[in-house]
């Protein structure tokens, strides 16, 4: 079940100093773009579902509606760089649909107009498998606010970001502590480590730089617990 507070979050006020349409445009990629909050959303929330252990679960369950929120927060600082008018002449390059289609509503789309798709979500069913592929998106997705962060001078829109920067982090911690829980189990169990593992190949030129991998011994190969 889900609720929905009348107020974005309590530790942020989404505003800006000044519209700035081109701006808006590329926040949409964090809005519906492959690394953006919908999609974590919607894998987080997707992956739960046959999550048995219930501690993990409320994890993603929390992250996901968590995400939810962020979404909120991005559409709102599309809304007000956009400025409420209908002007397609104040986008340079980029994005033009939502001025012939929505009249600017913050759509699912990415940054160059594509729409939102079900693609961008990894369910694999293995918990170990989802964990990391949650902690690349999280990371992902700290690297397009990174890049947003530097493309802007307007403060408030700079806090929002910082803070969503800030909210990934704690979320890529909460995902690579419940991996640390979970390690030995799923697909790190029922695979065996075999002398194929222990192999480098040295392709490249002028030479070779690593020691050869030398995996964890697999879990099956001691008895069970």
């Amino acid at each position: 079940m889900f609720k929905h507070e009348k107020q974005l979050l309590n530790q942020l006020e989404v505003k800006v100093e000044r519209p700035n349409p081109q701006y808006a445009v590329l926040m949409q990629e964090q809005l519906g773009g492959g690394n953006g909050e919908l999609k974590a959303a919607m894998q987080y929330l997707s992956q739960s579902f046959r999550i048995k252990d219930q501690t993990i679960k409320d994890l993603f369950l929390d992250i996901g509606t968590e995400e939810l929120s962020h979404m909120e927060i991005v559409a709102e600082t599309i809304n007000l760089l956009n400025g409420h008018n209908v002007d397609n002449t104040s986008v340079g390059s980029g994005e033009i649909e939502t001025h012939v289609l929505t009249g600017l509503s913050p759509v699912l789309i990415n940054s160059s107009g594509e729409p939102w798709t079900a693609n961008y979500v990894t369910v694999t069913g293995d918990l170990v498998a989802d964990l990391l592929s949650n902690i690349a998106s999280e990371q992902r997705a700290k690297v397009v606010y990174e890049y947003l962060y530097r493309q802007i001078n307007d403060k408030h829109v700079k806090n929002t970001i910082d803070f969503l920067l800030n909210r990934e982090e704690a979320h890529n911690a909460l995902f690579r502590e419940a991996l640390n829980k979970i390690k030995d189990t799923g697909s790190n169990m029922d695979f065996g480590v075999t002398e194929d593992s222990r192999l480098y190949f040295d392709l490249s030129t002028p030479g070779r730089y690593f020691e050869n991998p030398n995996p964890t011994a697999p879990e099956f190969a001691n008895p069970r617990r």
